[in-house]
């Protein structure tokens, strides 16, 4: 058992009390509520508390890019690596490629579901996939092979991922490429969440898909068009929309620390009853977890360099800094406090998964944080 006093809560204001038994939550107490010798008590001097990550677009790590799983072993051995950078949750993301490969990797995932893998301690749990692509819109394909990717149909969705429903979480595509508007309510309809990215939508197009079922954006900023005041497009749609999730790469690279501010300050202060927000993602390659260098990445190569990777062209393909440093970025920019970072990385992508956030009576894993004034740490709290 675990008590923990004098605890910052990312979702709640003032000081508190958890008891932890077991890795359950047992309760959450008001420090006026607590009796001055509580004993086996750590005094947490008022430190954040929050649950472990959720990433829910990741491409992979320690060399192995997710479409080229081929062993429910390598699965296990990122999920227990992911767990050491304080992630709790993923859904591994497959980018646009050959069906086959889509197909064995998502026959790999269920190998590893039904093996019971995924209940293992002190391992990451898999959320199911998160296909982004192969339905994009080749003019905004980013690093994305365009041999691989697909026009948008109900016929060449259910192709692809009939067999493997129950594996699928999320589903990223162009909304503006399909006519007849049946794959967002066919996903929906078993239990796929929507996300909308790598996309020319308009602003009216990515309306019908939120009407429709969507409720997420991509990595916002990239792979769309940007804010503009005539055309605010796919991202404008979604920052006005009270209940739409929209992931962010906080790497610094991606999108500059200004337009993050924007963002940020565009979210604070909706109506009650908004259900949507930015939640932070960490967009990892494969190389996450290795130093920098150039890696192989499906049939072509990438250079990462401080963290960033990118194509020979010179394309951003994406990052190796792992999901729980953009919360530190946040806070290092200055861009807001650190409850709000904390939130983005832990409860957010929560809701936006339509998992549960950290509350009482539920078996929880927990990081603590501390804030010096100038940077961010955690570190696990761990029972044996």
């Amino acid at each position: 058992m675990s008590i923990l006093l004098n605890v910052r809560l990312p979702h709640m204001s003032g000081l508190f009390c958890l008891e932890v038994v077991r890795h359950q939550l047992r309760s959450i107490m008001p420090m006026d509520k607590v009796a001055a010798n509580a004993v086996q008590a750590v005094d947490l001097q008022g430190d954040w508390v929050s649950l472990g990550g959720v990433d829910l677009q990741i491409n992979g790590a320690l060399g192995l890019a997710f479409p080229d799983l081929s062993d429910p072993l390598e699965l296990k051995k990122i999920a227990s690596f992911l767990w050491e950078q304080g992630i709790d949750a993923f859904t591994p993301t497959l980018v646009t490629a050959h069906p086959d490969k889509i197909q064995r990797s998502l026959t790999v995932m269920q190998t590893y579901e039904a093996e019971g893998l995924n209940e293992k301690p002190h391992h990451a749990k898999v959320l199911g996939a998160h296909l982004e692509g192969p339905f994009l819109n080749p003019a905004k394909q980013g690093a994305h092979p365009q041999e691989y990717l697909q026009p948008l149909s109900i016929d060449r969705v259910q192709a692809l991922l009939e067999p493997y429903l129950h594996m699928v979480r999320i589903v990223t595509l162009a909304p503006e490429m399909e006519a007849a508007t049946a794959v967002i309510p066919w996903l929906r309809s078993h239990n796929i969440i929507v996300s909308l990215g790598h996309s020319l939508a308009t602003a009216a197009q990515a309306q019908q898909a939120f009407d429709q079922g969507a409720s997420m954006v991509t990595h916002a900023f990239n792979a769309m068009p940007g804010l503009h005041h005539r055309e605010p497009g796919l991202l404008g749609a979604a920052l006005t929309h009270p209940r739409v999730f929209a992931g962010l790469i906080a790497d610094g690279q991606h999108v500059c620390p200004t337009m993050i501010d924007l963002l940020l300050r565009s979210t604070r202060g909706c109506s009650s009853d908004a259900k949507g927000g930015l939640f932070l993602v960490s967009d990892a390659l494969s190389p996450l977890g290795l130093p920098d260098g150039i890696y192989p990445w499906d049939s072509r190569e990438i250079e990462v360099i401080d963290g960033t990777a990118r194509l020979p062209d010179g394309t951003l393909s994406g990052t190796t800094r792992p999901l729980l440093d953009g919360v530190k970025n946040l806070v290092k920019w200055g861009l807001c406090s650190v409850e709000e970072a904390l939130m983005a990385a832990t409860e957010m992508p929560r809701l936006a998964a339509g998992l549960s956030g950290l509350a009482p009576r539920q078996t929880t894993h927990l990081l603590h944080w501390h804030f010096d004034g100038t940077s961010l740490s955690w570190e696990r709290i761990l029972e044996d």
